[in-house]
């Protein structure tokens, strides 16, 4: 999930748990669209902190034979 992904879930969770005052029932079942946000708005943040950490990790990576072709290589042209 991408950070921007991540956002709207919380965005959208916060605004069922917060903003929303519904009570449905879906084909006998009753809903409790509070648990609703909190669960996705849940969701949405260890999306956040994992996109947040892959990215972190990524950006520390090197190639690890870049090293290599530059010990190879000779100093001076021949």
């Amino acid at each position: 999930m991408s950070v921007s992904a991540s956002i709207l879930v919380i965005a959208l969770g916060a605004i069922l748990r917060f903003g929303v005052s519904l009570s449905g029932d879906l084909g006998g079942v009753s809903v409790d669209w509070r648990i609703v946000g909190d669960v996705l708005m849940a969701v949405g943040a260890i999306g956040l902190l994992l996109s947040v950490g892959w990215m972190a990790s990524a950006s520390r990576r090197a190639d690890p034979f870049a090293d290599r072709y530059e010990r190879t290589r000779p100093p001076y042209p021949s």
